[in-house]
């Protein structure tokens, strides 16, 4: 009998169909993983099957939880089976954990609103939860908030929460999506080593292939609200029967990138920008120190590493948004960023010269404002008045990131993830800058999308010779785009290189670990099995 089975699922909101007859079902110790592209259905399946849509949505079909009925049990009746025989974890732990509350006292509440437990039990138990995690000095983290943590180790605090009842079944939702590579693999590693202690089943939903590839036993691929494909892993992997999961084969990057980027730079490619020995500290906290590069005309340079390695503080620099405490930063020889000066001295025609392209393209984008008034923005700050010729700039903008001219009537609400980035690379690319500070773009993307912005972003580099910084914790990502890479840890530069050499032949033990943590590189006799297989 299965933990956990959905049959002939249907979810509606409104007139709109958002699931349609899906049917899966997961075993005591299986991890079933869920796979598609962002709208696909997954999360309002699993939302649906488990009573947390909201009342205006309407939910049909069949749920059994070890054989029975959950679909439309009263709503204390699914709290207690919620909170006691099925966790949960889900995308954003910083979304999901109470800013206010310390996380012992949010582990403890898992706890004691299900059982009646005494003060010092539930202590021992929170800290003993904390220990299975992984969060070190369990004790001494009991008062911190959940700001007080990195993402990973929120994570982490969330898992806690999810297995604080020890339940027969984990719903983990896009669990490692935000975290950088090493951390990502560790969450994976967590998740396995708690099922095979407990028989947990485990259902994980994610957009990315190579992600699952390392944990589930069972795969069903989603697309517009339907199931399209259902297999054991090896099946999927090795014989996938539909185009559409070839193709997210195709997208996916198991083992490392598909192929290296072309290397247009050369070595006597003329320098563009120069960062010459900056270090920048916050309070008694050291970020940079002492780092050095530069980046070519026309080159995209990648620039890798960990949460908490400097390099978003890197990008700000670069962009004019910080300064550093020693060192400086020069663009075609001309030095605007050093220490002492009053913020930025990017003005005039240096200002236009460097443009940014943010992770989070909802966040940089006016909700308020339709996308031709975004578009419009950068010419009428920078003189451009006749309505004629504002309009043809921005259709052209849209035709550059190859975009349909309809959007420019639409609010960012009314986009895809994807288009919304797109807009954000339309707006960098307006004025036609030099440089681009292009900050983990396409991280908060499906994989799909992904390949496409990489492949916009490869396209434009060639068509206005623009350069990029591009900043990332997905090592398949840069090594599909970048010419050459720079390796930071804990604020300095221990690894620099041209993209194939330090994949193939890292010299920097920091590096290989770095390598050895992209998704699907634990399987290589699956790999060597694929070598035959031509996907997408």
């Amino acid at each position: 009998m299965s933990v956990f089975s959905v049959d002939h699922l249907q979810v509606r909101f409104g007139g709109v169909q958002a699931v349609r007859g899906v049917s899966f079902g997961v075993d005591a110790g299986k991890t079933l993983a869920i796979v598609g592209e962002s709208g696909s259905g997954k999360s309002a399946s699993l939302l649906g099957a488990t009573g947390l849509l909201p009342g205006s949505a309407t939910v049909e079909g069949s749920v059994l939880h070890r054989g029975q009925e959950i679909l439309g049990l009263p709503d204390r009746d699914l709290r207690e089976i919620r909170g006691t025989k099925i966790g949960f974890v889900f995308q954003d732990p910083l979304s999901n954990l109470h800013p206010l509350k310390t996380i012992g006292d949010q582990i403890g509440e898992a706890i004691s609103v299900h059982q009646t437990i005494g003060r010092k039990e539930k202590r021992e138990r929170v800290l003993a939860l904390l220990d299975n995690v992984g969060i070190a000095d369990s004790q001494g983290r009991l008062s911190d908030y959940p700001r007080h943590l990195s993402g990973g180790m929120r994570q982490r605090v969330m898992i806690a929460i999810a297995i604080a009842l020890d339940p027969g079944l984990i719903i983990a939702d896009e669990p490692t999506t935000a975290l950088d590579v090493t951390v990502q693999a560790a969450i994976l590693d967590l998740l396995k080593r708690l099922q095979e202690e407990h028989g947990t089943a485990l259902i994980f939903v994610s957009h990315d292939l190579a992600v699952v590839s390392d944990i589930a036993d069972d795969v069903v691929v989603m697309r517009d609200g339907v199931v399209v494909e259902k297999a054991a892993a090896a099946d999927i992997y090795l014989r996938p029967r539909q185009d559409y999961t070839r193709e997210l084969l195709g997208a996916a990057r198991l083992g490392g990138p598909k192929a290296y980027a072309a290397a247009k730079s050369r070595e006597t490619v003329s320098p563009l920008l120069a960062v010459q020995a900056v270090a920048r500290s916050f309070g008694s906290r050291r970020v940079l120190d002492d780092v050095s590069f530069t980046v070519g005309e026309g080159e995209i340079l990648g620039l890798v590493g960990e949460s908490g390695s400097g390099k978003s503080t890197i990008g700000r620099l670069i962009a004019g948004l910080d300064r550093p405490d020693a060192g400086s930063v020069s663009l075609m020889g001309t030095e605007y960023s050093r220490p002492g000066s009053r913020g930025s001295l990017l003005q005039g025609d240096l200002r236009k010269s460097i443009q940014v392209v943010f992770q989070d393209p909802y966040a940089s984008l006016n909700p308020r404002r339709r996308i031709e008034a975004i578009l419009a923005d950068p010419f009428v700050i920078h003189g451009t008045t006749s309505k004629a010729e504002l309009r043809e700039n921005v259709k052209q903008l849209v035709a550059d990131v190859e975009l349909p001219q309809d959007i420019l009537d639409r609010l960012p609400s009314q986009l895809s993830g994807g288009q919304r980035q797109r807009v954000a690379i339309a707006r960098a690319i307006a004025l036609r800058p030099s440089l681009i500070v292009a900050d983990e773009p396409v991280s908060a993307l499906d994989i799909t999308t992904q390949a496409k912005v990489i492949r916009l972003l490869a396209r434009l580099r060639d068509k206005l010779g623009v350069s990029f910084l591009f900043i990332s914790h997905d090592l398949g990502v840069v090594g599909e785009l970048c010419d050459r890479v720079i390796v930071l840890e804990q604020g300095r530069i221990v690894e620099a290189g041209r993209t194939q050499q330090v994949f193939e032949r890292p010299l920097h033990a920091y590096t290989r670990r770095l390598l050895a943590s992209i998704p699907g590189s634990k399987r290589p006799p699956m790999e060597a099995e694929r070598k035959d297989v031509v996907y997408g």
